[in-house]
Order: C-alpha cells, then sequence, then structure tokens
C-alpha cells in the first residue's frame, strides 16, 4: 500500500515575504523627467546638492535686524537706517542703528540678530527694542538645512510631494528615475461578469460581478504601474496557458485572481507550470492562504508571476501584505518596503484565535481603540471599506478587550 503524500508545510508570512523580497529583480531602464513629473517614480541616482541652503544667513521673522550689544539693555532705542524686504541686499548696518527686515531677507552685514516686531515699538525713523536678544537670534544660518555637494536623495528613494519640493530647493529641474513597472493583470472564472454587461436582475444563477478587476486596478495605479488589462479569461487551462504566453511578452509582472486553488476547474497552478515555474505556493496566512509565485518564461527571458485568490477580501489582503512591497522592490525602492505597524488597544473579544496568522478589518473608534468588523469571512468586501486597516493576529493568538494589539492601517499599505 503506497504511502500517503505528504503535503509541504505551509509558509509563514515572514519566509513568504522574504522569499519574495529576495526574488525580486529592479527593473533596469532609467529615464530622466522633469522634476514637476516625477511624483511617485523612484530615484535611479544619488542627487547631490549643488548649493547652500539656504544659500546666505537670513531672517526667519519679520522684524528688525540688529547687533546684539546695542540691545543688550533691553530697552534700547535705535535709529531705523534701511528697509530691507526679501530679494533685497542691505548695506553695513552701523553701530546704534537697526535694519526694517522681512521673513526671508538676507541679514546684512554687522548685524548678529533679528528682533521680532512684536517685541518693538517704532515711532518715526527710530525704534525701541523691548528685548535682549542673544546672538543668532531668529537668523537661519546659511546651509543650516543643507550644505553644497552633500547627498539630498539617495537612489532608491520613493519620490513624494517632500522630495519633489528638496530637490527644487537646490534647482534640479529633472531627475533620473527608473522606469514604470509593466503588469498585466487578468481574472478566471466562468462566474464573473462585468458591471454594465448584464443588469442586477439579468445575472444567472451563480453569476458574479467581477470586483476584483477594479480593486486590484485601483491598486496597481496607486503605485503608478502600466497596466494590460486582459480581462475575464475563460477556465480551461488552454486559455489560461494562451493569456500567460501573451501576458509575459511585453510585461514585468503578471498578477491574476482566482483559480490558484485546487479544484479541477481551477487551472492557473497547472499552467504556470507548463509555462514556467511556480516557486511559491499557500501560506499560512487568513485570508489568502492560496498566493501563488513563480515565473513564466518569454523569448530572452521571464515574467514574474503572482496569482491571487479569488475572494475578494483574500485578493486585496494579499495585494497589500505581499504583492505590495513586491511591487516596491521592483521598482528598485532600496528601503523599508514593509509597512508600519502600530501597537493600538483592542476594543473587542477573539476568544479563539485561527492556526494560521490572521489579519483582522478593523476600525479606530473615538476612544483610540479597535472595533472589530463583526463578519471576517473572506467574501465580506464591506468589511474592507468599514475598516481603518487590519488587525495583524499571530496563530493560535486570543485576544481579550483591553489587549495590545499590532494595526496596520490600510493608509499605510496603499502608497
Amino acid at each position: 500500500m503506497n504511502a500517503p503524500v505528504q503535503k509541504p508545510p505551509m509558509l509563514s508570512v515572514r519566509e513568504a515575504l522574504d522569499f519574495l523580497l529576495d526574488a525580486a529583480r529592479p527593473v533596469e531602464d532609467v529615464e530622466t523627467i522633469p522634476t514637476l513629473e516625477a511624483n511617485g517614480r523612484v530615484l535611479a541616482a544619488d542627487q547631490l546638492a549643488t548649493i547652500d541652503v539656504p544659500s546666505a544667513d537670513n531672517t526667519q521673522m519679520d522684524g528688525y535686524a540688529v547687533r546684539a550689544d546695542d540691545c543688550a539693555s533691553g530697552s534700547a532705542t535705535l535709529k531705523v537706517s534701511q528697509r530691507i524686504p526679501a530679494g533685497s541686499v542691505g548695506i553695513e548696518l552701523e553701530p546704534g542703528t537697526a535694519a526694517r527686515i522681512f521673513t526671508g531677507a538676507l541679514i546684512p552685514p554687522g548685524a548678529d540678530a533679528v528682533v521680532m516686531q512684536e517685541q518693538a515699538e517704532a515711532v518715526g525713523d527710530s525704534v525701541t527694542i523691548h528685548h535682549a536678544p542673544r546672538a543668532g537670534e531668529w537668523i537661519r544660518r546659511k546651509g543650516e538645512d543643507i550644505s553644497a555637494g552633500a547627498v539630498i536623495l539617495p537612489a532608491g528613494s520613493r519620490l513624494r510631494s517632500q522630495e519633489l519640493g528638496l530637490a527644487a530647493s537646490v534647482g534640479l529641474a529633472s531627475l533620473p528615475v527608473r522606469r514604470r513597472l509593466r503588469v498585466a493583470v487578468f481574472f478566471t472564472g466562468d462566474e464573473l461578469t462585468m458591471p454594465g454587461d448584464v443588469p442586477p436582475e439579468g445575472l444567472k444563477p451563480g453569476a458574479i460581478y467581477n470586483s476584483n478587476r477594479f480593486t486590484l486596478r485601483g491598486l496597481l495605479e496607486n503605485f503608478g504601474c502600466e497596466i494590460s488589462d486582459y480581462g475575464i479569461v475563460p477556465d480551461s487551462l488552454e486559455a489560461t496557458r494562451a493569456t500567460l504566453r501573451e501576458a509575459a511578452r511585453e510585461n514585468d509582472l503578471i498578477i491574476t485572481s482566482g483559480g490558484v486553488s485546487v479544484g479541477e476547474e481551477d487551472h492557473i497552478k497547472p499552467a504556470v507550470e507548463a509555462e514556467g515555474r511556480l516557486s511559491m505556493w499557500q501560506i499560512a496566512v487568513k485570508p489568502g492562504k492560496p498566493l501563488a509565485f513563480g515565473e513564466v518564461r518569454r523569448e530572452g527571458g521571464s515574467s514574474f508571476f503572482l496569482g491571487l485568490p479569488g475572494n475578494p477580501v483574500s485578493s486585496f489582503v494579499t495585494f497589500l501584505l505581499f504583492v505590495r512591497p513586491f511591487l516596491l522592490r521592483l521598482q528598485g525602492v532600496t528601503g523599508q518596503v514593509e509597512p508600519q505597524g502600530y501597537t493600538v488597544r483592542a476594543d473587542f473579544d477573539l476568544p479563539k484565535g485561527d492556526r494560521r496568522n490572521e489579519f483582522l478589518r478593523a476600525r479606530l473608534n473615538a476612544g483610540g481603540g479597535l472595533d472589530l468588523f463583526p463578519n471576517q469571512s473572506s467574501g465580506v468586501l464591506t468589511s474592507t471599506v468599514w475598516g481603518d486597516g487590519l488587525v495583524d493576529n499571530p496563530a493560535g493568538n486570543r485576544i481579550a478587550a483591553g489587549d495590545l494589539v499590532r494595526f496596520i492601517p490600510f493608509a499605510e499599505l496603499q502608497h
């Protein structure tokens, strides 16, 4: 009698993520684009400051530029000898005088402090300073933010609005970035139909609208991917293989939804094995156990493949946990790609933990704690709209109200 075939153990979330990140090969093509158009892109080379910022000592406040020694009494009356708006250059400040100065204007030679206008009283061409300033007060020093020659943005940085502003502050009008990632998507299941093709009253028994197409495309757009959408593919091995071959020709990554389980109509696994190789399958995560990873052959190379579950919440959660960091690595991000989790109080009870690492949809309440969505089924898409994020609950862990849990906000996961 033959011994039963032993199934390989499921990978932990940590093992699966490490496997994916180790396998990622960043795109190599680089293009130079205007800084104004670089939001969300990934830098291909270190960017150096060509100037000091600020370029010269300037004032942080509207007020009066003075010599600190002239105001040591705390009530000094000085002649206003000049007026210096931003963009103008003053002359040397003589002892016993003050310069009316405005935020951002250069400090005139001879002055070593600025007194804010609220601490001064102007009468005619004189001003009384009701303050004893220290040397350097309210002065931004040359180069205190950025020194010429310093690396301000390292290669592998994902550019946000603040990085673009920093690049512009040193005069960088264009930036070298890695090209956009090309991602193909398709969806398997003869039960699927598109909204608009069939009205709700006309749906056949067992038919469902293809919500995953909208969710996954929206997520990919958040990451600036160039998307090739092959739509709904018939439930057959031949159709699945043909679509994989076509998608692999021009794309860096292929993402599918559905068909990754072990049923007779689940064709993704055998199709990928026929057209390439499957390196990872089944993870100890809930929702989303059947997650497939591999590569599909093409002339001169291969495209990465990620097969997501068909249940809408499983598809959404596995994208956030696994596809997102993998995408960022493919785009060339070299820093942290895993989401930041926060310790938050649970205001709910979970009497029994699952045997898998579970990611629970939860929402922050007015008291600073977390409420749990009452139905954690992988088909309840309303939980993802109601919730603010995911509770990362280890396998077998029970939660009692008042316990501290790891919470990952959706805001950390969708950009």
